[in-house]
């Protein structure tokens, strides 16, 4: 039987090519706000983080009515180190508008949500965004997705894609450019005929899979689904299934709640093929089925794919430990982590060999680095350990492998030249070089996924700023040699207290500093970058000696050139690894692994006789 009244739809495209914008239009055009509803920009980016970046990090669903049909909406996050929320918003929905920019193409995370639609059967419909750009070229864009559908082997069925060009900003869509650019009707009317209505069992037992997990304070833990059978109703009794069959827990749904606009409504009843939200369950999590209790086998779940980067997550033992930051013992940061798992099937969880310290592996330095801002956010003081990545011995050959990723780079000719030798010194081999208009390059390499870890920000540089760089998971290869790591030493204090200009003034002529005048230091912290390429225990707080001998001449100015302010993210990617990331409430900082010199000493002669 079909669900004729319901329609399941996911947004899915490429960071930053409008997908919440667009969600944003879809809503006020149904109808979802009042006439003199205020309602912020990018409403369902509710997230600080977020707003702030103006990306989307968690997948969350909506719903609007259209000629008495009801169209759930899930909205997807756009970059590739979210894709597991990506995998499992598609196990939701019957069908997916994937959006394109019309000036930039395709990009790498098209490629990757779109390689995962068709794996699940479902029939895209394609909205080339942003035609309203003046460098915009919808139809070249329509040609290139064509290509890329082909590419990634779908069926003549799917092949055969409805296209809308639209702008998102603006709020219409139309099947032809010379169309009317009035409202958004073409695109509501396509999803009611193209995407098909759920099919499913409304006299089975009830199930559903945990899709999303999100926290309320009033409500607890609330997992949100679609219906796949049967008719879920308040405070029936459930039981929670893992994949392998093991019964969870046993309980009631004290809350069953559908999507209206930006808001969950309260419901008594909800029929198979909708997407629901339920509270009352404390330990059921992502994806477990949640069914009657004559339900014995749990519903099938998309396998979702393996991290590929760990980084080690301590706790602040430094001089300044417990100053900045109310959760500090281990106990807190393991407490932490384990809920985060429980919401985000993309990261996973060890204890590390290290004291007081755990191993964390996600999808990419972004993904971790938002968790870590998340936690800083919320009281935390840790240490984060450098970025490595996931390597695994092959079955067959017993080789070493390691991730590749796929990158796209979009460049100005003058800068092509110092890009690729970058990249062919990060072991990158090059795929394709084409132009892309308005004296652009658009480069494609492979390249290992370790070669990437802190070279964005070196690449902005190259490239002035004007460089976009995108990257896409490739797959596991063999393990491409020796990467030479980052060429420059470390200036590092040698004594404690607070940095004093004129020591400061002295020691910018070693290199670039990354402190300012009264910051806190301590023996061990890292103050700058040195010019060479060894480390330089400097003395941070020497002030100067004063005489009542007065000077004929007045002291020259002491002009410091502003320091070199990192953000969380780039830290991470610039340190080594006998070197840590301080991270409090209030500061990040960068130090040594051993604060101590003679102990750093001892260590790095230990490490050099054991790879002799």
């Amino acid at each position: 039987m079909s669900a004729a009244h319901i329609r399941n739809v996911a947004i899915i495209a490429h960071v930053d090519h409008g997908k919440t914008t667009l969600v944003d239009q879809l809503l006020k055009q149904a109808g979802a706000f009042r006439a003199n509803q205020q309602v912020a920009e990018r409403a369902l980016d509710r997230n600080d983080l977020e707003r702030e970046r103006g990306i989307t990090i968690l997948a969350k669903s909506t719903a609007v009515e259209w000629k008495g049909v009801k169209i759930n909406i899930v909205d997807t996050p756009g970059h590739a180190d979210f894709g597991g929320e990506v995998e499992r918003i598609l196990s939701m929905v019957d069908g997916a508008i994937v959006l394109c920019d019309a000036a930039e193409g395709p990009l790498p995370q098209t490629k990757f949500v779109l390689t995962k639609a068709l794996a699940r059967g479902l029939k895209p419909i394609v909205v080339i965004n942003k035609v309203d750009r003046q460098d915009a070229r919808p139809h070249e864009v329509h040609d290139e997705v064509f290509d890329l559908f082909a590419a990634l082997g779908a069926t003549d069925e799917q092949l055969d894609f409805h296209t809308l060009f639209a702008s998102g900003r603006q709020g219409w869509a139309d099947e032809s450019m010379d169309g009317p650019r009035k409202d958004l009707s073409a695109m509501f009317d396509l999803i009611l005929s193209h995407v098909p209505a759920p099919v499913v069992d409304f006299d089975a037992p009830f199930a559903m899979n945990a899709s999303i997990l999100e926290s309320d304070n009033f409500l607890g833990r609330i997992l949100t689904g679609r219906v796949e059978q049967g008719v879920a109703r308040l405070n029936m009794p459930v039981r929670v299934l893992r994949q392998d069959g093991t019964v969870v827990e046993t309980g009631r749904l004290t809350k069953l709640m559908t999507f209206s606009g930006l808001d969950r409504v309260p419901v008594e009843e909800v029929k198979a093929g909708d997407i629901i939200a339920i509270a009352g369950l404390s330990d059921a999590t992502i994806p477990d089925t949640i069914a009657s209790p004559e339900v014995t086998a749990p519903l099938p779940a998309i396998p979702v794919d393996p991290p590929t980067l760990a980084m080690t997550f301590r706790i602040n033992d430094g001089p300044l430990g417990g100053r900045e930051g109310k959760k500090v013992t281990s106990r807190q940061i393991r407490d932490r982590l384990m809920k985060e798992i429980e919401g985000n099937v993309a990261i996973k969880v060890k204890v590390s060999e290290e004291v007081d310290a755990f191993e964390v592996a996600g999808r990419g330095e972004l993904q971790l680095g938002v968790l870590i801002e998340t936690m800083r956010r919320e009281g935390f003081e840790l240490t984060i350990g450098r970025p490595r990545v996931l390597t695994r011995e092959n079955a067959e050959t017993g080789e070493k492998e390691e991730p590749f990723e796929e990158v796209l780079i979009d460049v100005d000719e003058t800068y092509s030249g110092v890009v690729v030798e970058k990249m062919s010194l990060r072991k990158g081999q090059m795929q394709d070089m084409r132009p892309s208009g308005g004296g652009k390059v658009r480069l494609t390499f492979h390249i290992p996924s370790r070669g990437l870890i802190g070279y964005h920000g070196e690449f902005l540089t190259d490239t002035r700023g004007t460089g976009m760089m995108n990257r896409l998971f490739l797959g596991y290869q063999p393990w491409a040699g020796v990467i030479e790591g980052r060429r420059n030493g470390s200036l590092i204090s040698n004594a404690d207290g607070e940095a004093i200009q004129y020591a400061l003034f002295y020691l910018q002529e070693r290199g670039t500093l990354f402190v300012n005048p009264g910051d806190k230091v301590y023996v061990g912290l890292i103050l700058g970058e040195n010019s060479r390429d060894n480390d330089l225990d400097v003395n941070p707080i020497k002030e100067k000696k004063l005489t009542n001998i007065r000077a004929a001449g007045k002291d020259e100015a002491l002009l410091l050139i502003p320091p070199r302010r990192m953000s969380l993210e780039q830290a991470i990617a610039y340190i080594e690894d006998d070197e840590l990331v301080e991270v409090t409430p209030s500061a990040v900082r960068l130090r040594k692994r051993y604060l101590d010199p003679h102990e750093r000493k001892k260590h790095a002669r230990r490490a050099e006789s054991e790879a002799a």
